[in-house]
């Protein structure tokens, strides 16, 4: 599957000159729109020549800035696009792709999603869940929530202040009076993506809170206020999006913020091994059920 323009901009971010660093970090703080528009108007935005813009989409694989802005476009498109309208939706008589491809389409999605993973990354993300000074809260869409919740009960297990946001926007702006610098609100949110998980982050972003974003390679508009962006590829043959590269991001962090708070996280583990134990052995033991009379 070929990069998407978010990937190129972010693989080749290090390593671009400084005024074209500039123009892609523009690109990227809100993408794809600030791209849609012209070559001259993004220039006066980041305040370089047009030249400099131009060189930049060369330097990304395109051979002309209409190029470039059709591909934006496209991008667009595979972000709004819904079960319906997706090409590979089954129809009636149409064989299914063979078990093997679809499992290599899964494959293929986690190879390429950690292999986009900037350097240190999973590291620095996983030191932030290690530190019991944070607290942290997730929180997912209508169906990247499962995730959120998956990953929130796991940390329950090893370490304290670990909170999952219940799915009612009503319910986020008690919890979010309480949210500063010492705030950790992992999101998980993939197209078609959600306003009130849009909004949600921008209010928790302007009161300190550090964003971690978890979604696809077409990057949720939750992106420009997120400290750490994790792109994962979800795209199989099917009417349906995959969560298994989403999946195991959010299990390589687990392992990592496991490993990193081993020594407090182990105790944690045995405690709770402890209390389960002891509460087994009071449970009373269930009577014998009577035997029913039989009639005469």
């Amino acid at each position: 599957m070929p990069k998407t323009v978010v990937e190129r901009l972010r693989d080749g971010l290090a390593e671009f000159p400084a005024t074209e660093r500039r123009v892609a970090q523009r690109l990227l703080a809100d993408y794809p729109m600030s791209g849609l528009q012209s070559a001259t108007e993004l220039a006066r935005e980041v305040a370089v020549s047009t030249p400099t813009v131009l060189r930049l989409v060369t330097r990304l694989g395109f051979g002309a800035y209409a190029q470039f802005q059709r591909a934006l476009r496209d991008e667009l498109a595979a972000q709004l696009s819904s079960p319906l309208a997706k090409s590979a939706s089954p129809r009636r008589g149409k064989s299914a792709s063979p078990p093997l491809a679809f499992a290599d389409a899964v494959l293929g999605n986690v190879r390429e999603t950690f292999a986009h993973l900037g350097q240190g990354q999973l590291e620095q993300t996983a030191r932030l869940l290690a530190d019991r000074r944070l607290r942290v809260h997730l929180v997912g869409g209508r169906f990247s929530d499962a995730l959120a919740r998956y990953l929130a009960v796991q940390l329950r297990i090893l370490r304290p202040g670990v909170n999952h946001l219940e799915d009612q926007e009503s319910n986020w702006d008690d919890q979010l009076l309480d949210m500063g610098k010492r705030d950790l609100l992992l999101v998980f949110d993939v197209r078609r993506y959600q306003p009130s998980l849009l909004r949600l982050a921008q209010a928790a972003s302007q009161r300190g809170v550090r964003v971690v974003l978890f979604t696809d390679q077409w990057l949720s508009p939750i992106a420009r206020h997120a400290a750490q962006v994790f792109s994962a590829r979800i795209a199989v043959p099917s009417a349906w999006d995959s969560g298994a590269a989403l999946l195991a991001l959010a299990e390589a962090l687990l392992a990592n913020a496991t490993r990193l708070g081993w020594e407090h996280g182990s105790r944690r583990m045995r405690e709770l091994e402890a209390m389960r134990a002891s509460q087994a052995e009071v449970e009373p033991t269930p009577k014998p059920r009577a035997k029913p009379a039989r009639s005469r």
